[in-house]
């Protein structure tokens, strides 16, 4: 039998009165009610915003529901009913918003989709989905799901977001909105249960076919319920959105953005998003690490174009937020210097976030806890928090409360959220967020949730203060050496991060003798520092086969090896030239690593790290 540590769910921090208010007044737990409920609670002159051509279009509570009955009265009169499928293939947009809650009115199940997937998922997708009905944002996505339709046996209607000509527009479905069926929409809403089924979102993940994950609209809406409860965001406050709708990280918090009243602002691209923040003057947003990691990268680029005193007041600042401690424990000293610190450096990071900003909640990979107390100790704070597409998707969070956060975890559970771990240290959980279970993978759903109703999340914690959940890393991804002796790359791969030398780093070694490193440079850090070196070194290929530059990141390495124990050390490093993304399929859309494919990609580069013979022929191996 194993023994399980629970971990002790009350939280003071609650804010129950909130909590309790949104239980009572969101009475059906459907995602649709949560527009009524902003009209009758918040009414939002600018409750979903976006920018298009140059200018901003702005939308009211009631304006949103009244596009939305259209919509859906239109799917009606077109011949869509409960249980259809419906993909949404688009960025960020208002009509995203308004065709996922049109669908979801008349029964529909909603398929969101990222638009950078390979036509071979869309219709691996489409196919596991029997998708009925598409919307795309512009012509070059049609055209990629006319390619996909072509192969399949079944008839799928495409509608553009964008107007092209020729091509049907999402607009000929509220145009056809009759209203002679508003008796059967309100048959049909008045129908649907809190725990029907409301969307299917498939994983991307980092490994194998991507798996249909089935959430029901009180799924998701407790988990809203729960956040309204711990997070400090209302109607008072801005948001600007740039992670994707079609994430479920993204989706609840809109959903959770329009159930408070907040008024939600799309950016309009990620080359953008510095220019719409000071625009908008965001009051908080959810990011993912790798977006907190590039925004600190340019403030310190920034910071080392200084000279003379500016420069030297910018280090003594930054070493200073780097001896922050989060909980109140800094003394008056510390506190008095800091307060000059904020007001002689960490101001202008505050403008160039717009100059409002109150805080970052950071999801979906685990953020380094650097970055964490130095943007607290700046006067931003970044709240992590943690959870999966099969948790609707918030299991825990750390709280904008000075006894409910703890640098370096992900927090506390939701209220409404059991957490537990396992004998090897698994994170359990169980919930109303936790999914119905895996599209057409009954199977694949018993290995996942248990008899007793425990989802296991695959994901090894430990408590901190008894309270406190840390994430240390993945099941699947911890290796043995072939001395048998275990290794954790993801808290080895975050230290190592920390060097101004390293943009990716993939810790590698199972079945092998010692652990090794892939890194990706940070070639836009080290041609300035070769050029200050005068070490002529140009060319991606240069550096990562030059001997100054594979030394000074070797030296990095060592210096973070001193954290971990022996067995964990990094005895190797290769250095490549490629960049890893999301478009060439190294990185999964939260921007986490895809091992199998990074395997496969340098299987040889691998090879030759641990065969002396083979290390002869590539020079960028130290």
């Amino acid at each position: 039998m194993n023994f399980y540590l629970f971990i002790f769910t009350h939280d003071k921090s609650t804010q129950q009165n909130g909590w309790q208010m949104a239980r009572m007044q969101i009475i059906k737990n459907r995602l649709f009610d949560v527009i009524p409920y902003q009209i009758e609670n918040y009414f939002n002159e600018d409750a979903i915003c976006d920018k298009v051509e140059g200018k901003w279009r702005k939308f009211s509570s009631s304006r949103l529901q009244e596009i939305i009955d259209k919509m859906s009265l239109g799917l009606i009169a077109n011949g869509y009913s409960p249980g259809d499928k419906i993909a949404i293939i688009s960025r960020n947009r208002v009509e995203w918003n308004i065709t996922d809650i049109a669908s979801l009115q008349i029964g529909a199940i909603v398929v969101p989709l990222y638009p950078n997937m390979s036509e071979e998922n869309y219709k691996y997708i489409f196919t596991d989905a029997h998708v009925r009905l598409v919307f795309v944002e512009n012509v070059e996505l049609y055209d990629k799901v006319e390619r996909v339709k072509a192969g399949l046996d079944w008839e799928i209607n495409v509608y553009t977001f964008d107007e092209i000509e020729g091509l049907k527009n999402w607009k000929e479905i509220t145009s056809a909105a009759d209203e002679s069926l508003r008796d059967k929409l309100d048959e049909i809403k008045n129908s649907i249960n809190a725990n029907d089924l409301a969307t299917i979102i498939y994983t991307s993940g980092t490994t194998g076919v991507p798996k249909g994950v089935m959430l029901s609209h009180y799924n998701i809406i407790s988990n809203i319920i729960s956040l309204i409860g711990v997070m400090p965001i209302s109607h008072e406050h801005r948001i600007i959105s740039f992670l994707p709708l079609c994430h479920i990280f993204e989706r609840t918090a809109s959903y959770y953005y329009l159930a408070v009243g907040a008024q939600i602002y799309y950016a309009e691209s990620l080359d953008k998003i510095g220019e719409n923040i000071r625009e908008i003057k965001p009051n908080y947003f959810t990011t993912v690490p790798r977006l907190i990691e590039k925004i600190f990268d340019r403030i310190m680029e920034k910071g080392r174009e200084l000279s003379g005193p500016k420069k030297a007041i910018f280090g003594w600042a930054l070493t200073l937020a780097n001896a922050y401690h989060p909980m109140g424990k800094n003394g008056w000293f510390y506190n008095f210097k800091l307060s000059i610190a904020r007001k002689l450096v960490f101001t202008k990071w505050m403008e160039a976030l717009g100059g409002e900003l109150k805080g970052i909640i950071s999801g979906a990979a685990s953020l380094q806890p650097r970055l964490a107390r130095i943007f607290t100790a700046a006067g931003i704070p970044i709240r992590e928090g943690y959870g999966l597409t099969e948790t609707s998707p918030v299991l825990a969070c750390n709280r904008f409360t000075e006894d409910g956060f703890y640098l370096g975890t992900v927090g506390l559970p939701l209220p409404d959220v059991e957490i537990k771990l396992s004998e090897q240290g698994e994170i359990l959980a169980k919930g109303p967020n936790v999914m119905l279970g895996y599209y057409n993978k009954p199977e694949d759903t018993k290995e996942a949730i248990d008899e007793e109703g425990w989802f296991h999340t695959g994901d090894i914690g430990e408590l901190v203060e008894g309270r406190f959940l840390k994430i240390t890393d993945r099941v699947k991804e911890v290796f043995k050496t072939s001395g048998g002796k275990f290794v954790a790359p993801l808290p080895i791969e975050n230290k190592m991060k920390e060097s101004n030398f390293i943009e990716q780093i993939m810790v590698i070694g199972e079945n092998r003798k010692f652990p090794a490193a892939i890194i990706v440079p940070n070639f836009k850090f080290i041609v300035k520092w070769c050029e200050k070196k005068c070490v002529e070194r140009k060319t991606r290929e240069e550096i990562i086969t030059s001997d100054v530059v594979k030394n000074r990141i070797w030296e990095d390495v060592q210096f973070y090896n001193k954290r971990f124990g022996k067995v964990q050390q990094i005895k190797k490093i290769a250095l490549v030239p490629d960049d890893w993304t999301v478009e060439t399929g190294e990185l999964t859309p939260t921007l986490k690593l895809k091992r199998r494919v990074l395997l496969k990609k340098y299987a040889d580069l691998i090879e030759a790290i641990y065969d002396p013979e083979k290390e002869r022929n590539y020079k960028n191996i130290l």
